[in-house]
């Protein structure tokens, strides 16, 4: 790990920037509906069919029809504008949430209709999370507050996913799927009323958005760090199912609600913590270690001998995940080639979901043949060769660097001697010298202390995609289906998706969402 410099800003500091606390407290509230959703979906559909297994497959669909339809979206934004766009998705979303709501509750309904609605709601997932990542981008006047609003927003997120199966649990299916409609559409409104939201402006027709090409040269820093995301994703999938595993051959299953909720804790005090820290090293070289830390602390839960010292274990190692996850959105946005910056977050966001996908198949493949320390050695060892793969030579990192959307804005911004003006003229609150104000045309971002303007506008896309439930119908985030014959499914503890693990096995709540 790298020396740290004094304490960066303090979390207070952050929401002062400006409209920062408006914007993420209506970001916040609608990406709170993406706890709800995806379970109350599953929940609300095996209801209506009779079939846990068809329930699967329609959440197979939603989450497969959103990660196809990304690039869609990410270019409705790059066209429009974030003002613009995000409504025209989180309208028809939340009208597609509650026509599937009425099908559901009147019952009757055709598979194919159900499968239809499901799909409509799958492509219009309005991306808040990623698009809240790139305005943190243009509003933190350095390295060190974008670094601590990044630590606040991914602990606030997983704070989410935890609290949005407890919620499922108090409203039933169904009133979900209205409520999380409801709660997406509302915030997303609110969040494009702020007059931040303009930093993401449209497109200049003469100026088409640069593509981001993961295999080139130049994403190769976003796709180290979609490599980190989606080792992480892995990790706390396969960890989630073990320790429900763990729980039930121990006949104690209500203690994975308790574990599951001690890792969550653990993932936000280990965010608050990390976030408050000046690093020496930027967010592309401390990503490697902070996987590695992360698998070793796995790696030790394979040797506990006691389903307390596993909690231990498992609450320790989750000190990491909030400190990897917000790393590896930073990296993505830093080394983004101008223009990009929404889009790489994205890849980031969605290698996670991609990762729980495949970490939770494959923890589903393994928990009947394996035993339970093997298991957690297979969990450590994601994020381990992750942490290999995310490795980069300086030069590499120095020359993605150098074609960072922050250091080379993609849009016009207003004439710097303006800014200057506009900055001389600031109130004295904005002590920062940040300018709080934006140009009738939206492109012109907050001034830092060194007076460089900082813009996200033309080229500029945001887009988000989930993919949680995999083979078998098994997915640690949208819920889990059946896999494997004559198993039964109990809710202990924290809530969330039950689901059937394997042959003779007792399936927990496991936490539910896809991230948006």
């Amino acid at each position: 790990m790298s020396s740290p410099y004094p304490a960066a800003p303090s979390y207070a500091a952050v929401l002062r920037l400006p409209h920062a606390r408006r914007t993420f407290a209506a970001a916040l509230f609608g990406r709170s509906g993406y706890g709800v959703v995806s379970l109350s979906l599953v929940l609300a559909l095996s209801s209506a069919t009779g079939s846990l297994a068809a329930a699967g497959l329609f959440g197979t669909e939603f989450a497969a029809v959103s990660v196809v339809l990304a690039p869609a979206r990410a270019g409705l934004i790059d066209r429009w504008g974030a003002r613009r766009a995000l409504p025209s998705l989180a309208l028809p979303f939340a009208a597609a949430l509650f026509t599937l709501a009425a099908c559901v509750h009147t019952a009757g309904a055709p598979r194919w209709l159900l499968a239809v609605l499901v799909a409509a709601v799958g492509s219009s997932c309005p991306p808040l999370g990623p698009t809240m990542r790139t305005l943190w981008s243009a509003l933190a006047p350095d390295e060190a507050t974008l670094q601590r609003a990044f630590s606040l927003d991914t602990v606030a997120e997983e704070l989410i996913f935890l609290a949005g199966p407890l919620v499922v649990v108090a409203v039933h299916p169904v009133p979900g799927l209205v409520l999380s409609g409801t709660v997406i559409a509302v915030g997303t409104l609110v969040m494009v009323s702020s007059p931040a939201t303009r930093l993401i402006a449209p497109a200049a027709k003469a100026e088409p958005a640069p593509p981001l090409r993961l295999l080139s040269p130049q994403g190769a820093g976003v796709r180290r760090a979609a490599v980190a995301a989606f080792g992480v994703g892995v990790c706390l999938a396969a960890v989630e199912l073990f320790v429900i595993a763990a729980a039930g051959r121990a006949h104690t299953p209500a203690a994975t609600g308790w574990i599951l909720a001690a890792q969550s804790a653990g993932s936000a005090l280990g965010g608050l913590l990390y976030g408050r820290v000046r690093w020496t090293r930027d967010a592309a070289a401390r990503l490697p270690y902070l996987l590695l830390v992360l698998a070793a602390l796995v790696a030790a839960t394979a040797a506990a001998p006691s389903l307390l010292l596993l909690g231990l274990c498992v609450a320790a190692s989750g000190c990491l995940t909030a400190p990897a996850l917000s790393t590896a959105y930073l990296a993505a946005s830093r080394q983004a080639p101008a223009g990009t910056a929404t889009r790489a977050t994205t890849w980031a966001n969605s290698a996670i979901n991609a990762g729980s996908s495949g970490g939770g198949a494959l923890a589903a493949l393994l928990v009947d043949r394996a035993t339970l320390p093997l298991c957690f050695l297979v969990a450590a060892a994601a994020p381990a060769l992750a942490a290999v793969a995310a490795r980069s030579r300086p030069a590499a990192r120095r020359a993605t660097a150098g074609a960072s959307g922050r250091r080379a804005p993609a849009a016009p911004v207003t004439p710097i001697a303006e800014v200057r003006q506009a900055r001389a003229s600031a109130s004295p609150g904005q002590a920062d010298g940040s300018v709080d104000s934006v140009g009738e045309d939206g492109t012109a971002g907050p001034i830092g202390t060194d007076g460089a303007p900082r813009a996200i506008g033309a080229g500029t896309t945001a887009d988000g995609s989930s993919a949680s439930t995999t083979a078998n119908g098994f997915g640690t985030d949208d819920a889990a289906g059946a896999v494997g014959a004559g198993t039964t499914a109990d809710a202990f503890g924290g809530g969330s998706a039950a689901g059937t693990v394997g042959a003779g096995t007792t399936a927990s709540t496991v936490r539910a969402g896809v991230r948006e």
